[in-house]
């Protein structure tokens, strides 16, 4: 592995070559989140409306899905402090935008933006990092899981992508409400609970058919997206002493529509050297760290990235290979000889 540096490194070596609108809040962003508010307003009406058919419902349920995660993506977005910078705005905007997710604001400034920025791929204070063998096994569940063949696993890891931000959240939840403490505890829990309150009381208002297109349906889809570019964002590189951006992250390709909807997500790498800066300039951060460290930049199609990830097992070995117990295999991960169009691994 190259020596590691941290974020603050590259970040001081490329920030001069930014310009400085970057770095300040741009409000203009939430015309598109206007726009998914609009779309969801109007699928939900015409599911609650019109006695429409299974083939309708089930399009106008793919929408809510898309627009659900995008809705996430903005914030996560807003969350950072990239849209608005006044504390209680950004958190109802974050809130609004999260709703649909059921992740409040509190928890995920705690979650995402404190520990796991702060502490990414370290396998002992990152919330998102996946364990090492030795840690995994000691888990009654996990073994049980790692005596199926990778394949077998593999499509049921993808299957679990659709509920897996959910569960997640729920899970990170139980791990850091204790941190909170008086009013901010009691504003976590009521975040927590209100779109959840909000989403079950629809549900006894038109019924389950049709809250099974408007919520139940659109939210696995939902998951699937998001949680589609979070897989990727760090599963297939190493565990990391050092906070290394460019050695730690991802960042996938998709066309540029995508990107487009989905609020330049795809730029995962970018996003950790710069998790304040407006997304709209993250092609331009890009553009140099290739022209200065092109042989530490981490980038694959999202679909390769993905097909990737399903070749691989999601455990570690050491730090810098993925082990698969069942095969006694270890892979290697980006920076160390993982290879996406010939995956390589070795006997142990």
């Amino acid at each position: 592995m190259k020596e590691l540096k941290t974020f603050g490194w590259y970040a001081a070596r490329v920030s001069p070559s930014l310009p400085k609108e970057a770095f300040q809040p741009a409000p203009t962003r939430l015309i598109g989140g206007l726009a998914y508010l609009v779309v969801v307003f109007a699928s939900l009406s015409a599911l609650i409306t019109f006695q429409l058919s299974p083939i309708v419902n089930i399009v106008i349920a793919v929408v809510l899905g898309f627009s659900y995660a995008s809705m996430g993506f903005l914030g996560h977005e807003i969350l950072h402090g990239t849209v608005v910078r006044t504390p209680w705005l950004r958190n109802f905007l974050g809130a609004i935008f999260f709703w649909p997710l059921c992740t409040g604001p509190r928890l995920w400034r705690k979650w995402h933006n404190i520990e796991h920025h702060v502490h990414t791929q370290d396998e002992a204070k990152d919330p998102d990092a996946w364990p090492t063998v030795n840690k995994a096994t000691k888990n009654f569940i996990v073994r049980s899981v790692y005596k199926l063949p990778l394949s077998v696993r593999s499509l049921f890891g993808f299957l679990f992508l659709a509920i897996q931000f959910s569960l997640h959240s729920l899970n990170m939840f139980k791990l850091y409400l204790k941190e909170f403490n008086g009013k901010n505890r009691s504003a976590v829990v009521f975040q927590l609970l209100l779109p959840w309150a909000s989403w079950i009381g629809l549900l006894f208002l038109i019924g389950p058919v049709k809250w099974f297109f408007a919520f139940l349906l659109p939210l696995l889809i939902a998951n699937f997206i998001v949680m589609g570019y979070i897989s990727t964002n760090h599963r297939l590189n190493p565990l990391v002493d050092v906070n290394d951006p460019l050695a730690n992250c991802l960042t996938v390709t998709v066309p540029k529509w995508v990107d487009v909807l989905n609020f330049n997500f795809s730029y995962h790498t970018e996003h950790h050297l710069f998790p304040a800066m407006n997304p709209k300039y993250y092609p331009l951060v890009k553009e140099e760290i290739l022209k200065q460290w092109p042989e530490r930049y981490h980038q694959m199609s999202l679909a390769r990235a993905l097909m990737t990830l399903y070749k691989t097992p999601r455990v570690y070995h050491e730090k810098n290979e993925l082990f698969d117990p069942h095969g006694n295999a270890a892979y290697r991960t980006l920076g160390n000889g993982l290879n996406p169009k010939e995956i390589q691994y070795r006997k142990l």
